[in-house]
């Protein structure tokens, strides 16, 4: 039966500062940098085994999975990025202090924001798009929801993830709402569940799957 694990990437240096991040690449804090080694050192002790392995675009997700592949002594494997695993774009909020936002707009709105299914935060004004050749072809977004984040992970789900499962382990390497998207198909989590739902940055949530790529157990791996 095939494994399914998904880690967020560890604590980034805005992660750090309590600010949004979104499509912007930022660095790994230190602290991001030893949660990282921990989940792949977590990951060789229980035998958790993983054959390919994807990655989104952004440097605190690539740079996440290069510590896991030291730690379990798979640096050999190739690494296949997709930008559709990025994080989701938070439009104007991008930047942004948390707390600061919660004081101009009210925790609640900022918890729907954040949380909520299919409400987007609110767009950055002017071109939201990122001047750099990855992105090149590519149709930026400017505030998305969870729905719409989940709208463009659900074709790498289906295209890449999904026949590779068939006959290999998976290791997938992203961030938090590109994750909760995944986790929010694979459990048929409705719109309350998946408002509360939760990944830790360097946390390695495993899915047992059958045959038919269904889920039989989901963990997260923790010390």
């Amino acid at each position: 039966m095939p494994t399914l694990t998904l880690l967020r990437h560890g604590q980034s240096e805005w992660n750090k500062e309590n600010r949004f991040t979104g499509w912007v690449d930022v660095d790994l804090a230190p602290e991001g940098i030893a949660q990282a080694k921990r989940a792949g050192e977590l990951l060789r002790e229980r035998k958790i085994s993983f054959d390919v392995v994807y990655t989104s675009y952004l440097q605190r997700a690539v740079k996440t999975l290069w510590e896991v592949l030291a730690a379990t002594d798979k640096m050999w494997l190739p690494v296949t990025t997709d930008w559709r695993l990025n994080e989701r774009h938070y439009g104007d909020l991008q930047g942004k202090n948390k707390d600061e936002t919660r004081e101009r707009f009210g925790a609640e709105q900022v918890q729907i924001w954040r949380r909520s299914f299919a409400t987007p935060p609110p767009p950055a004004e002017g071109d939201a798009s990122v001047p750099d050749e990855r992105y090149a072809g590519v149709a930026m977004p400017n505030g998305e929801s969870l729905k719409d984040t989940l709208e463009r992970v659900l074709p790498c789900w289906e295209q890449v993830l999904k026949p590779v499962l068939a006959e290999r382990n998976v290791l997938v390497v992203a961030h938090g709402n590109s994750l909760r998207a995944l986790a929010k198909f694979l459990d048929g989590m409705d719109e309350d569940e998946i408002m509360k739902f939760e990944i830790p940055t360097g946390v390695p949530l495993v899915y047992e799957l059958d045959g038919s790529l269904k889920v039989l157990d989901r963990k997260f791996i923790e010390s």
